[in-house]
């Protein structure tokens, strides 16, 4: 019975020390304190004005909602540069009278991240996503702001998850 309580606490310590800290947002342990979010400068062909400044500031948000890391404006552990390489907005089907049935908005967004404790986990990727929306609709106003609102959710969760939850 005595040797029963060691071998009780030594299983129990050992199931314990292989856990890592997680949380629900999917990251384990961060190296680094602080971050840094360069301005991504829009240098696609067709400028939608804005935007640069809406995806920094979305990337930015999102960093700071599902860590504890601190932006800094310099001098981060973890820093996020790039640039939005293309906006485009092509027609996806067409109706019977050889209009667009549905539109679709494509933003592609370059990022090179470096993590100064851990240069293993730096990268240089080129992230996409797209909205459609109805062909009757111009790409502007409400239609407009979803759509950028949805692609910048999904892409910078792809590059929260690339960098910092390496799903």
């Amino acid at each position: 019975m005595k040797h029963l309580k060691y071998i009780l606490i030594l299983l129990i310590a050992t199931t314990f020390s292989g856990c890592s800290v997680y949380n629900f947002t999917g990251t384990g342990q961060i190296t680094g304190k602080t971050f840094q979010v360069n301005f991504f400068q829009n240098n696609a062909d067709l400028i939608e004005p804005g935007i640069d400044r809406q995806f920094t500031l979305a990337l930015q948000d999102l960093i700071q909602n599902q860590t504890n890391l601190n932006l800094v404006s310099e001098a981060g552990d973890l820093v996020y540069e790039g640039e939005i390489v293309d906006y485009r907005i092509s027609p996806m089907t067409a109706t019977a009278n050889q209009q667009a049935a549905q539109n679709r908005l494509t933003i592609r967004v370059h990022v090179t991240f470096t993590n100064k404790k851990k240069e293993a986990d730096d990268f240089d990727k080129t992230f996409e996503f797209y909205n459609d929306f109805e062909g009757t609709d111009l790409p502007t106003g409400a239609v407009l702001n979803t759509a950028i609102q949805t692609i910048f959710e999904r892409i910078t969760q792809d590059i929260f998850n690339e960098s910092l939850a390496k799903w």
